[in-house]
């Protein structure tokens, strides 16, 4: 069913479609699965709806730090991507264009955002991060 409004309920709905099929890539599956216990994805489900509830509604619910949780996990730049082409496809399946296109350029911005924290090295010049290229290790300059 296709979403004609972001709220609360469709987000809650749209991020646990999202995540099942997070969990069952076999890309990314696995790396969700070491990090978060079958028993613990309630409570992770919840800190996620807490966390897209501040970004989108500016509710405050969420408390955490989504750099410091990615830290330590062996993420690579293609799993980035494939959590983002997910989560574009599940957000075209549950919302209107206009909102699915809203979400995903978010999350898009997020993605490069925490992928700059984690892979952008200034003493390794010329290390592509994302799509983002370094160009210079002492003005930490990035080109598209």
């Amino acid at each position: 069913m296709i979403a004609h409004e972001l709220s609360e309920g469709s987000l809650a709905t749209f991020l646990d479609a999202f995540y099942v099929k997070v969990r069952r890539d076999p890309e990314i599956g696995p790396i969700f699965a070491a990090a978060i216990p079958d028993g613990a994805w309630p409570a992770h489900l919840a800190t996620i709806c807490d966390f897209w509830s501040s970004i989108l509604f500016k509710t405050g619910r969420y408390k955490g730090n989504p750099f410091a949780a990615h830290l330590g996990k062996n993420l690579q730049p293609s799993h980035f991507q494939r959590w983002l082409a997910l989560f574009d496809e599940t957000a075209v399946e549950s919302f209107a264009p206009d909102i699915a296109g809203a979400l995903s350029e978010r999350a898009h911005r997020i993605g490069e955002s925490l992928q700059a924290g984690l892979f952008f090295r200034p003493s390794a010049p010329g290390v592509a991060v994302g799509r983002f290229q370094a160009t210079g290790a002492a003005s930490g300059a990035l080109t598209a």
